[in-house]
């Protein structure tokens, strides 16, 4: 995709929506949802970089209660022909084929290569990626276990779903003290795993979320990592203009 003048590529994740309760996350949600109305105007493309909410599971015939005005919204901004992209985080990683079905938004699971304006990213959540963290890469191959997830759905939603959601916002992703503070580059598993990818190939800019903290880190003079930080505390983006990458705080 070539970036016409003008416009933008917008990246975003961590909104968390639902927690820690649906009352309180209304507020959040709200901002969230006005700023994507502020920039459909100029909008290329629009990135969700996963944990749009902090629960969501899919039955065959049911999805969480709420989240109306998101919805809404992206679907308004998918229907007047500007792109959107979903990528899944640990917190909506049951996610199947609603978005795809319903609001005509792909969905991924793994980290994926786009090109904008000659510029070569990678863009995923980030969870599970580069050395380390091996208790949670263990619990996601259970969680995303095909046979864990039939087993899962015979719970009735009114069990199901709100069962789901005590866990989640108990997990310490949402408010743990680990994730306002930088941990220095050998310790930060997506710097690792960047640095890795570009033994192999080159890629101009490294677009993840799940860190919670926005981060914009050069790897080795032609090639950046950015996090877009979350929409609980930081209220961060980053947005490509066909040049020039930016980590921007909101009303900044």
């Amino acid at each position: 995709m070539n970036i016409p003048e003008g416009k933008k590529v917008y990246f975003s994740s961590d909104n968390h929506l639902g927690a820690p309760t649906m009352k309180e996350s209304r507020k959040r949600e709200a901002i969230f949802v006005k700023w994507l109305d502020d920039i459909k105007n100029n909008a290329a493309a629009i990135f969700l970089l996963g944990d749009l909410f902090d629960f969501w599971f899919e039955y065959k015939h049911v999805v969480p209660k709420g989240f109306v005005r998101t919805l809404g919204k992206l679907a308004e901004i998918k229907d007047s022909g500007i792109p959107v992209y979903f990528f899944v985080g640990n917190h909506d990683l049951w996610m199947k084929n609603y978005f795809e079905e319903e609001l005509n938004i792909p969905v991924y699971h793994k980290p994926k290569e786009f090109e904008f304006s000659g510029k070569k990213f990678l863009v995923g959540h980030g969870d599970g990626l580069g050395p380390g963290d091996e208790g949670y890469k263990r619990m996601k191959k259970v969680f995303t276990n095909p046979f864990a997830q039939w087993l899962y759905k015979w719970l009735h939603p009114d069990l199901g779903v709100p069962l789901a959601q005590y866990f989640s916002v108990k997990n310490k992703m949402i408010s743990g003290e680990e994730d306002q503070e930088f941990l220095g580059e050998e310790k930060e598993w997506l710097i690792q795993y960047c640095k890795r990818k570009l033994e192999s190939k080159h890629y101009d800019y490294f677009l993840f979320g799940h860190r919670h903290l926005p981060l914009e880190i050069d790897l080795n003079g032609k090639s950046t990592y950015v996090n877009t930080g979350d929409w609980i505390s930081h209220y961060t983006y980053a947005e490509f203009d066909g040049e020039d990458l930016k980590l921007k705080k909101l009303d900044s």
